[in-house]
């Protein structure tokens, strides 16, 4: 059995007022550190994790570093994890799309399955390398506790392949900042425990270490 642990970067900019971050690699702020930290203390409190993976970017590294520090686990970045390439899109506000863009945009809200972004990724894309990546992970850890730190986008491209949900299910799926999205894999199949948690960003009893820079001691 794998037990994947799912979870987002902690809060960027960019989330609320929402914009196309994508590719863009934005740091985590003050707020984004300090869920890091709370999810890297909860996951300490845990059974022991066997690997941690993120994403490539600078926010997913980062929230990666913060649980690798708590739990004293090594954690790599996968590009497979990489948030989606929204191209042309990327950086701007959803507002700025909407103008510009409009049939396009509104389509990528309802069926978005049928939009590219210009010059981006498809989410046909998308789906393909995290299901590579998530493939490999389940081979390499068949009775590990693993977590992976993505992207909204990531993860719920992730849930699509892990539950066998068609891509028009994409937007089905809440994924907060370091949030828990617990799912194990066995050989009779999924079981979902939860999907995206958020109780532990609250828990007053938990210890919380302080502010942490990437680490050699738990390099990417």
């Amino acid at each position: 059995m794998t037990h994947i642990l799912l979870t987002r970067h902690g809060h960027v900019e960019g989330i609320t007022p929402p914009r196309f971050r994508g590719r863009h690699d934005l740091p985590l702020t003050a707020a984004g550190r300090e869920q890091a930290r709370r999810l890297g203390a909860f996951l300490a409190s845990r059974p022991k994790l066997d690997a941690i993976y993120t994403s490539p970017l600078s926010r997913a590294v980062d929230t990666g570093v913060a649980v690798a520090v708590a739990t004293n686990v090594k954690a790599t970045a996968l590009t497979e994890l990489a948030d989606i390439d929204y191209g042309d899109w990327t950086g701007k506000m959803h507002e700025e799309v909407e103008r510009s863009d409009p049939q396009r945009y509104a389509r990528w809200w309802i069926q978005p399955h049928l939009v590219r972004p210009p010059n981006g990724d498809s989410l046909q894309d998308l789906v393909a390398r995290t299901a590579e990546a998530v493939r490999e992970i389940i081979t390499r850890h068949p009775d590990g506790r693993v977590v992976l730190v993505g992207h909204d986008s990531t993860n719920r491209a992730l849930l699509l392949t892990l539950l066998d949900l068609p891509l028009s299910a994409f937007w089905r799926f809440e994924q907060s900042p370091c949030n828990l999205t617990d799912i194990e894999v066995t050989s009779r199949g999924i079981r979902v425990h939860s999907i995206n948690e958020t109780l532990h960003l609250q828990d007053p009893t938990l210890q919380i270490a302080g502010d942490q820079q990437r680490s050699t001691e738990h390099p990417l």
